[in-house]
């Protein structure tokens, strides 16, 4: 199967060289490229393609917003330059299914693309260490009720720093498809579009503080 791709960013030559990158994979395709989030919108909707890559800084449309009116449509990545935490928080949670640094590579790119398609979510390591180190603005919410059993708070700290379904069920001693059921059942009780949405319920709820790790 080969993954269609989408790429959203105001710089022709960043855009060029994501195409270079993964039209050189032989299970990806670029359909399309974007110079504004707006663009990026109409052509998201006309094409749809499996994967949006999508910059923050964009004219006409920020990615955030982007990320917001498509994430239910299509899978979105933000791959950006700048990564504030309010900026990863915000993306996460309007549904992007990674949150990559141009500064990165291509390898982690691909990666990111591949793991958006296989239902996992990749974070730049960069922004997942800081992230886990520096407590939210908000005062942690790990001591407020919430729906969760024991082995489901297992899994979403697991979630919360990056983990896969199979290192999941490696880390935990079960199989990846009891870990899927887990998170299909967190994401029901939770509300969450996908597994960063689940990842940054854990952020805010101060289950995935540096400690944990």
């Amino acid at each position: 199967m080969i993954t269609r791709i989408l790429i959203a960013d105001d710089q022709k030559d960043i855009r060029s060289g994501f195409r270079l990158i993964l039209d050189s994979q032989p299970d990806m395709t670029v359909v399309g490229e974007a110079a504004d989030g707006q663009s990026a919108l109409e052509l998201a909707r006309e094409l749809r393609p499996d994967v949006l890559l999508a910059d923050i800084r964009m004219p006409r449309l920020d990615g955030l917003e982007l990320t917001r009116l498509l994430a239910s449509q299509t899978r979105v990545v933000v791959v950006t330059t700048f990564d504030q935490d309010d900026y990863v928080r915000t993306a996460l949670a309007n549904g992007a299914c990674g949150f990559l640094l141009k500064r990165s590579g291509p390898a982690l790119l691909i990666e990111g693309v591949r793991a958006a398609m296989q239902g996992d979510t990749l974070i730049s390591p960069q922004v997942t260490v800081r992230l886990l180190s520096r407590p939210a603005q908000d005062p942690p919410k790990a001591t407020a009720p919430h729906p969760l059993t024991e082995r489901e708070v297992e899994i979403v700290r697991l979630v919360a720093r990056g983990y896969t379904n199979a290192e999941i069920g490696a880390e935990l001693f079960i199989s990846a498809g009891t870990a899927k059921t887990h998170l299909a059942n967190v994401q029901a009780k939770l509300g969450a579009r996908n597994r960063v949405g689940i990842a940054a319920w854990a952020w805010q709820h101060g289950l995935a503080n540096a400690e944990d790790a």
